[in-house]
């Protein structure tokens, strides 16, 4: 989808910390050495309004791609309340009724966050805050930027729960969806009809 009024939005992956290589959920921590490594060698592309997830991994990739960002609330990381900073393995050990009816329905939220339900909300929310705007303007709240790209920074479950809403998926797609560390995806499009360009990646 081309042309005046089109909303250009690209989703970047943060790079990789110590908790995200190890599927910890909803660990928010730094980037470590070898994440830092990784974004040295790459840039952003270019974009008229840059947005951030408030963790410290987004954040700190954001700076390492030369954006002066805006940190969005809306972004950040899926809520997983007290499974926060364990693995998947672990909590399987010890609630593993929890783990399957949380896999299994979107509405549940055994950990005390949020379900998969309330983070497509979320997240859609922001999403449309672009739209139907022929400018794809949205004051400071939403996806859209004047006149140009924006670009967001934005933690894996965030990109893949827009993916979803974007392309208004199933629910239960969103387990099927794979998101690498430092890679671009575009969406494209206005009044509820996106296009979608996934897994770019970003390049030296």
């Amino acid at each position: 989808m081309t042309g005046t009024g089109t909303v250009r939005l690209t989703l970047l992956a943060p790079a990789a910390g110590v908790e995200l290589r190890a599927a910890a959920f909803g660990a928010d921590g730094p980037l470590d050495e070898a994440g830092r490594r990784a974004l040295a060698g790459v840039r952003a592309p270019a974009a008229r309004r840059a947005l951030t997830g408030p963790s410290p991994r987004c954040r700190e990739t954001a700076a390492g791609l030369g954006l002066a960002a805006a940190a969005d609330d809306r972004l950040a990381d899926w809520d997983m309340g007290r499974w926060r900073g364990r693995t998947l393995d672990e909590v399987s050990a010890a609630e593993p009724e929890a783990v399957t009816a949380w896999l299994a329905d979107p509405d549940a939220a055994p950990h005390g966050g949020e379900s998969l339900h309330a983070l497509l909300t979320r997240v859609g929310g922001w999403l449309d805050g672009a739209d139907g705007r022929p400018d794809g303007t949205d004051g400071a709240h939403g996806a859209g930027a004047e006149g140009g790209r924006t670009i967001a920074v934005a933690e894996v479950a965030v990109i893949r729960a827009a993916l979803v809403h974007a392309l208004q998926l199933p629910p239960e797609v969103f387990w099927r969806l794979d998101v690498p560390p430092l890679t671009a995806t575009e969406l494209s499009g206005r009044a509820g009809r996106w296009n979608l360009r996934c897994g770019r990646p970003l390049t030296a």
